[in-house]
């Protein structure tokens, strides 16, 4: 099967869906001539031109009012919020407006909109450009949130968030927009709310989204040198959770550690590590452990901009914990 990149994964999963369904229409700041962030939107402009590629003055509340309005009306926009970060300027409309519609509305109204932006610490892009604040957005009864880890399924979940009929938050990560892997040519799609084990094992289950799920798959081979049989779970989607697939593997290994780049203080992981002790207690050997960031803004400083999200070493020394006397 070919390799791409993740970026090139969105470009594709952005094209199919434009020459599917002519209500996608995308806009945002330099989503157009610029191609957007990492050159995720390649190729769009030139083949859709600028009534369907929209470039947007930097205005995010205005942005996110507008795809409210477009999706009430019946079209499907896919905006592009630069940074996570900036997406606090659009709260009024994402969870206000977008997030509320369909109950406020009994069902009369629905909001088809895709929020593409993305999150997570970059050393040397400041502590306003390095934040993950997914747990905000999963805290708002009627968003969906999906947070992809690989080409694959940045492809094919992106696609099924375009065709969804409620407000989903695209959340990317920075550090993943160059990572290659394999894509199949022919169309698919992955349901939102569905997790994936991405290595089985018995020992352990790390439990991981976005940029951690490569952290633990090679935190999960350190551990096999050891003796310590992993099983990685890529949550994919944070809301609606796959509980199912979680538990299964909490409770067939007995031990969980949660892993989350965002700062640890009511990070997502709680919330999974709080499900797990509600729903699976009986069948765990030792408490739920998590690794998260540190509580603090990350530094621009490539030195030390490090040392405040997760590393390997970090999963594995948790993992480990568990089996040292």
């Amino acid at each position: 099967m070919r390799e791409i990149t993740y970026a090139e994964a969105i470009s594709e999963s952005m094209k199919e869906e434009m020459r599917r369904d002519v209500r996608v229409f995308t806009f945002g700041v330099q989503v157009g001539l610029m191609e957007g962030l990492a050159k995720a939107y390649r190729g769009l402009f030139s083949e859709f031109g600028p009534s369907r590629v929209i470039d947007t003055p930097i205005s995010e509340e205005g942005i996110a009012g507008m795809a409210v309005g477009a999706a009430i009306a019946g079209m499907r926009p896919v905006v592009e919020i630069m940074y996570i970060d900036i997406a606090t300027l659009c709260m009024q409309e994402i969870v206000n407006n977008a997030a509320k519609s369909r109950y406020r509305t009994n069902g009369q109204i629905s909001v088809p909109m895709v929020v593409r932006t993305q999150g997570g610490a970059a050393v040397g892009r400041g502590m306003n450009h390095s934040q993950s604040l997914e747990a905000w957005f999963t805290h708002v009864p009627g968003l969906k949130v999906v947070m992809p880890a690989s080409p694959y399924d940045a492809k094919g979940l992106l696609k099924s968030a375009i065709r969804d009929e409620d407000p989903v938050m695209f959340i990317e990560n920075k550090e993943l927009y160059s990572l290659r892997g394999e894509v199949p040519d022919e169309e698919y799609l992955i349901p939102i709310g569905q997790a994936l084990v991405k290595r089985p094992g018995n020992d352990v289950t790390l439990i991981a989204y976005s940029s951690m799920v490569p952290l633990a798959l090679t935190a999960a081979e350190k551990l096999a040198q050891t003796g310590i049989d992993s099983e990685v779970v890529d949550l994919r989607t944070l809301v609606p959770l796959d509980e199912k697939t979680v538990m299964e593997s909490v409770r067939k290994t007995g031990r969980a550690v949660v892993i989350y780049e965002a700062w640890e203080r009511a990070g997502y992981g709680a919330e999974v590590g709080m499900r797990i002790m509600e729903t699976s207690f009986d069948w765990l050997d030792a408490p739920v452990k998590r690794v998260a960031g540190r509580n603090l803004p990350v530094p621009y400083s490539p030195a030390i901009g490090t040392l405040v999200i997760p590393r390997v070493e970090d999963i594995v020394s948790a993992a480990m914990s568990f089996f040292s006397k």
